[in-house]
């Protein structure tokens, strides 16, 4: 069956809501025989009788009942789309679609994000946040348009424009105010170890960092969220190893690493993406963020 005729199922709407073909055809601004043609044709089409005629008066049938009630929600689809349509025609720029680290749409973003909207406030932002391999991944799915991620990526589908270096550093219980300037792997694995979550690429950098120094554990708890991670350390749970930007407690005693260790921020999206005026004022927001080291 072919599908079915918007203009056929508004006709049909409106002589059921006017009780007849002529007050139907002055609203839709058509002759009768043109309103009386449309809903034979979509009778004869679906097989069913959509009009009864009592008297003067039309009234849905059983089927045509129903169908109005479809119809209904497909004009209020297509007003939609219409609409959208319109504010592109009209000047709105788009939607663009951002995945970042939740540290970095903490302590990163958010000035970045508010510029944005003050010079185009008619780009419409949808955030959300993931690790890394997360974020790439629905990239892929072209599910996010650009995103701010921490290194290495090294999927050939993307491009990869480093912004930013972090510093990593220690962070030890409260009571350890008298450990030395710079901590070393050694020195820190005498703490039970809070990390974040396996898939977080600063968790294979910590790790790698660990293992460089002969020092291979296992974390005494993995964590999604720095804040958490920081409010357990701050509880004497455990030391851990989180970027500087992120140390927001006077609860904790933060120390340098020996040997330092930084992890480096990127702007990525997909280099078959459009690149529509949306995504490159994002996109050149986002590059306000590089830093003298990233270069």
């Amino acid at each position: 069956m072919r599908g079915l005729n918007p203009d056929q199922l508004k006709t049909l709407v409106k002589v059921v809501e006017h009780g007849g073909f002529s007050a139907a055809a002055r609203r839709l601004h058509l002759s009768q025989p043109a309103v009386s043609l449309q809903i034979r044709e979509l009778e004869s089409r679906l097989g069913v009788k959509l009009v009864d005629r009592v008297g003067k008066r039309a009234f849905a049938s059983p089927a045509g009942a129903e169908l109005i009630e479809h119809a209904k929600r497909l004009g209020a689809a297509s007003d939609l789309a219409i609409a959208a349509m319109r504010r592109f025609k009209d000047g709105w720029l788009g939607r663009v679609r951002v995945g970042a680290s939740a540290t970095a749409l903490t302590y990163r973003l958010p000035p970045v994000l508010r510029r944005l909207r003050e010079q185009h406030p008619d780009i419409e932002l949808v955030v959300s946040t993931g690790s890394t391999t997360g974020v790439m991944e629905r990239m892929l799915e072209n599910r996010i348009d650009i995103g701010l991620v921490t290194l290495p990526v090294d999927d050939k589908r993307l491009s990869v424009q480093r912004v930013l270096v972090d510093e990593l550093v220690a962070i030890l219980p409260p009571g350890e105010r008298g450990a030395g300037i710079a901590i070393s792997a050694r020195e820190l694995v005498r703490y039970p170890l809070i990390m974040e979550f396996k898939r977080a690429r600063t968790a294979k950098l910590v790790s790698d960092w660990l293992a460089g120094q002969g020092q291979k554990i296992r974390p005494a708890m993995e964590i999604e969220s720095i804040e958490a991670i920081t409010q357990c350390v701050g509880a004497g749970l455990g030391a851990a190893i989180i970027p500087r930007v992120a140390v927001s407690s006077a609860e904790v005693v933060v120390r340098p690493l020996r040997p330092q260790l930084k992890r480096s921020l990127a702007v990525i999206q997909r280099l078959d993406k459009a690149d529509e005026p949306a995504l490159r004022h994002v996109r050149d927001a986002l590059m306000t963020l590089k830093s003298r080291d990233a270069v």
